[in-house]
């Protein structure tokens, strides 16, 4: 585990409510949405909406695929970080119920979480002081 503290001085900056389409993947569509805002740092502060099926990471490095139809997602953060190289990197945390009401919880596997109808979010770009 890493015990190392970051602390980031910025400032809040535009705010975007979005609409993913069905059979699109949330990672990749929070990434996409970005994108098409110019936002290159973003926090996820809200979203409404269900997956086909989801798969979220383990502690052991493995990864746990949640049968649907339609998994509803319970909750949602996390944040986009832009990278050297200029592309975005999503890394989204949530709690997902499958159709039978079980509970799961971790981060999102990116290109493995497909819309199921529709899926609202809200992202606040984020704009870090320069050092």
């Amino acid at each position: 585990m890493n015990n190392a503290t970051v602390v980031e001085t910025g400032s809040m900056g535009r705010v975007a409510y979005a609409r993913i389409a069905p059979n699109e993947d949330l990672v990749l569509g929070v990434e996409k949405l970005c994108i098409a805002e110019g936002f290159k740092n973003a926090f996820v502060r809200g979203a409404l909406g269900s997956l086909v099926d989801a798969c979220l990471g383990t502690l052991d490095g493995k990864y746990v695929q949640i049968k649907g139809p339609a998994v509803e997602i319970v909750s949602l953060a996390g944040e986009v970080r832009s990278k050297d190289d200029g592309s975005l990197n999503a890394s989204l945390t949530g709690v997902v119920a499958d159709p039978e009401g079980n509970v799961y919880g971790g981060p999102f596997v990116a290109g493995a979480n497909p819309i199921c109808m529709t899926f609202e979010v809200t992202l606040e770009e984020w704009l870090p002081t320069a050092q």
